[in-house]
């Protein structure tokens, strides 16, 4: 079965009108979600309340109000809200074309796969190819829902992939985050170095991870299900071993291979990716640490 269109949009490219689908890029249904309950079992209703007249308030009676100070907004009727609303026209007008290298992952916000709709498989074949050998990628404004997006159309596999992005200022600044200019000495650089090399990889591969929270919240809901009551809840009480030093600890990481060299270089083991071998691998660099 098919993946089912959210939305129909058309990019504009030049004077090239490429009609398009939008596909969500997640799995629905794949997230775990609870019910509130009462202690009797039923499900709860949340409802509205108004702390000062304390009761109830119907949707009908609401206004959205902005605090400019505190306790004090200015209002605003639904139909004040809806006249400042971008039009919906579903044209993506691509703005310019961008090197892909040089957007940092941070602006994206949202993913969606891009299908050609009724018409225009050439016109999207040849923009999705035209950017793979340009090796750049189209910023473009998307209206929709009332509201106005930056987005980025990229090539994805053989096709197009529409990233909705933040706005310059949603992002908050790196220099928000405190940090000291702390010196890194030679040996410790070498040693983290090798660190990386001897469990670098040559490309993305996600498919040895999985969610082990949701294997295991899955398996109790089954356990319940089943008749079982009450799931043991295990201890985590065991000592961990701790390594203050930092060129300590690299050493443990590396285990044997720590600091050894060969005809002047640093030796590399092999890359690999990660999987169940990485698990066993650490009981063996804590006991290390212990030495």
């Amino acid at each position: 079965m098919g993946a089912r269109a959210l939305a129909s949009a058309t990019i504009s490219f030049g004077l090239v009108s490429i009609p398009v689908k939008l596909f969500t890029t997640q799995e629905s249904g794949s997230s775990i979600s609870f019910n509130m309950l009462h202690s009797c079992g039923s499900r709860i209703k949340q409802q509205t309340w108004c702390p000062r007249c304390e009761t109830v308030v119907q949707r009908k009676d609401l206004l959205k109000g902005y605090a400019f100070a505190k306790d004090q907004y200015v209002t605003f009727e639904q139909e004040e809200l809806k006249a400042l609303e971008e039009q919906g026209t579903r044209s993506v007008d691509i703005a310019e074309f961008i090197p892909i290298e040089t957007i940092d992952p941070v602006f994206y916000e949202k993913s969606y796969y891009l299908g050609p709709d009724k018409g225009g498989d050439r016109p999207y074949q040849l923009l999705a190819q035209a950017m793979r050998e340009t090796g750049r990628a189209a910023l473009a404004r998307y209206a929709a829902r009332g509201k106005q997006y930056l987005v980025l159309i990229r090539p994805f596999e053989d096709g197009l992939i529409l990233e909705q992005l933040y706005y310059p200022d949603e992002i908050r600044a790196f220099d928000d985050v405190e940090r000291e200019g702390a010196e890194v000495k030679d040996a410790e650089l070498k040693l983290a170095v090798q660190l990386i090399d001897q469990i670098a990889n040559d490309a993305f591969d996600p498919t040895p991870y999985h969610d082990e929270v949701k294997t295991r919240i899955e398996e109790a809901i089954q356990r319940k299900i089943d008749g079982e009551e009450h799931i043991a809840v295990a201890s985590d009480d065991a000592p961990q071993g701790q390594i203050i030093d930092l060129m300590d600890a690299l050493k443990a990481s590396l285990g044997d291979d720590a600091g050894a060299e060969s005809d002047g270089e640093t030796r590399r083991g092999p890359k690999r990716s990660a999987s169940k071998s990485d698990a066993a691998a650490k009981p063996r660099r804590k006991r290390a640490a212990k030495k």
